[in-house]
């Protein structure tokens, strides 16, 4: 911002945001800081009671441990008909069991961001702890085709989706209209006039139409995916904020600028979506937090948790990478200053299947193919212990979710992989974060580092992504806790031995050390090994009108 002080700015900021309720009551610590800024309610839980047997299967034996109520323990868990029936100290029995001895048994793991909604996808994610895998930052649309379309394959994980803001763009700016599908998304950015050019009062009625006809759906919110779009209206922005408003669902929100410096900076891009939630009262959910704020990461950090404190209606979400993952024909990469507003080096920060680029080759994919996935990096936390600072404070961010943003896969003829293939094709392509990012939190932030103990990383994983949903989808009351009466999204994982494998240049390694997943009572993986024909997987949506 020209003429206004970031230290001014900040405070500003605040001031303003303290006029709406907190999404969720905040503690402080002693310095002040927010330590309880968790999504959700906070009124304290009434816990149903063991429920009597038969059960259909047990877990035996296992260190339980339930984010929500701070069990960790050893205990048995019934389950019958998808649900967690008993919790006991004492022997259950069942016809089939598993034995969870020695192992952390927790709940299923939340993704709040996942553009891999293909089968094979979800199959790797499974192998990652996760089981329940929703594309909320970007969303899509029809929502009822989306729906329709991942239903009639089937998954062994849950899934579901928000409205999509850009596919009502694309369509109404390019006259293109949606296929439910994230293949049509890739391809729009072959016409980038979408991007950044400003709609009419008309447009945007239409845009907004569109969108809240996904909503009228079941869609799970509102995906703002501004950083694709960051030519768009405010007026446009703040309207789809008012239709989240209306409909009491969160924003889902890629933030509209990606730049460490002024003007345009994501620290401008972060103001913009406090105040808009500030004044419409809608829940705003900032995506991916590390990599939006890139090499500056402290400051926004400490902007966010003041507007919280303030009482800002906004939530936040990580993954554990100094690398991002993106189309290379996203406005954020063109430009001849882009390098400078990601605060890198050189063009080699992004690769291509684990290979850097020059910007001779970068400018010639924008032209030939735009649609292509990239990595880039933006921090070097295994180089320097500075980067590794600035990745924390996002990651770490109290009551933040963890969530992958993993993308979909791709295979070496350009094409994403989908239908019923396994393994993933030799060649397979997408970022790391696609295949281990709740194991390497696990892991690294857990295990190795010892920064977070396991139940507070359980709650990032689990309970606070449930939280930011649950209040506009009732399904999510039933997920993210180990809790009679609670969906049986369950996982048994050896703690010692859980740890990502996926590498830039091997991104399609599946992370290693989760022993059993079981999904609404019904097991997917055992033992280590994935049972081909499990498809338990329950779409999660909302009520459609």
């Amino acid at each position: 911002m020209r003429g206004v002080s970031r230290r001014g700015f900040l405070a500003a900021a605040a001031v303003t945001a303290a006029v709406v309720p907190a999404v969720a009551a905040c503690s402080t610590d002693d310095d002040g800081q927010p330590t309880g800024a968790q999504p959700g309610p906070s009124t304290k839980k009434v816990l149903e009671p063991n429920r009597p047997g038969p059960y259909d299967l047990v877990i035996r034996r296992g260190r339980v441990v339930d984010p929500e109520t701070g069990l960790d323990g050893v205990r048995d868990i019934g389950i019958k008909n998808g649900e967690i029936a008993s919790i006991s100290e004492q022997p259950l029995d069942a016809p089939k069991s598993i034995d969870a001895d020695g192992q952390v048994v927790a709940p299923g793991f939340i993704d709040l961001h996942a553009h891999g909604q293909q089968l094979p996808a979800a199959w790797v994610q499974a192998f990652d702890g996760v089981t329940t895998a929703l594309e909320l930052e970007s969303g899509l649309l029809p929502i009822s085709r989306y729906y329709e379309l991942v239903a009639e394959e089937g998954r062994p994980i849950n899934y579901g989706a928000s409205a999509a803001w850009t596919y009502a763009r694309i369509a109404e700016k390019e006259g293109l209209e949606p296929d439910g599908t994230i293949e049509w998304f890739q391809a729009a950015f072959a016409k980038p006039g979408w991007q950044n050019s400003l709609a009419t009062p008309e447009e945007i009625d239409a845009i907004i139409a569109r969108v809240e006809q996904g909503l009228k759906e079941g869609g799970l919110g509102i995906g703002i995916n501004a950083g694709y779009a960051p030519g768009n209206n405010r007026k446009e922005y703040w309207a789809l904020a008012k239709l989240a408003k209306r409909y009491e669902v969160p924003t889902y929100t890629h933030v509209r600028y990606l730049s460490v410096i002024e003007p345009q900076s994501t620290f401008e891009a972060l103001g913009e979506l406090v105040a808009i939630a500030t004044s419409t009262g809608a829940h705003m959910h900032i995506c991916h937090l590390n990599s939006t704020s890139a090499r500056d990461g402290h400051d926004c950090v400490e902007f966010v948790k003041s507007a919280q404190a303030a009482g800002a209606p906004v939530t936040v979400e990580a993954y554990p990478f100094g690398a991002g993952s993106s189309t290379v024909g996203a406005e954020q990469f063109r430009g001849d200053d882009w390098v400078q507003r990601w605060g890198v080096p050189d063009a080699s920060w992004m690769e291509l299947n684990g290979r850097p680029l020059t910007q001779a080759e970068i400018d010639q994919l924008q032209k030939e193919a735009p649609g292509t996935t990239i990595v880039i990096h933006f921090l070097r936390p295994d180089q320097s212990q500075g980067d590794g600072d600035i990745l924390d404070a996002s990651v770490l961010y109290p009551g933040g979710s963890i969530a992958s943003d993993g993308m979909p896969w791709i295979d070496t003829t350009g094409r994403v992989v989908q239908g019923d293939v396994w393994p993933l094709p030799e060649g397979a392509f997408a970022h790391p974060r696609s295949a281990g990012c709740f194991s390497k939190f696990i892991s690294q932030y857990v295990r190795e580092r010892k920064v977070i103990p396991l139940p507070d990383a359980l709650a990032k994983t689990s309970l606070f992504p449930a939280r930011v949903l649950e209040s506009s989808v009732p399904q999510m009351r039933r997920k993210g806790r180990l809790q009679v009466g609670a969906d049986a999204d369950v996982i048994v994982f050896d703690l010692n031995t859980i740890k990502d494998n996926a590498t830039f240049t091997q991104p399609a390694q599946l992370s290693t050390g989760m022993r059993h997943v079981v999904v609404n009572g019904t097991p997917i993986i055992a033992d280590g090994n994935r049972i081909a024909e499990a498809r338990p997987g329950k779409p999660i949506r909302r009520d459609a009108k």
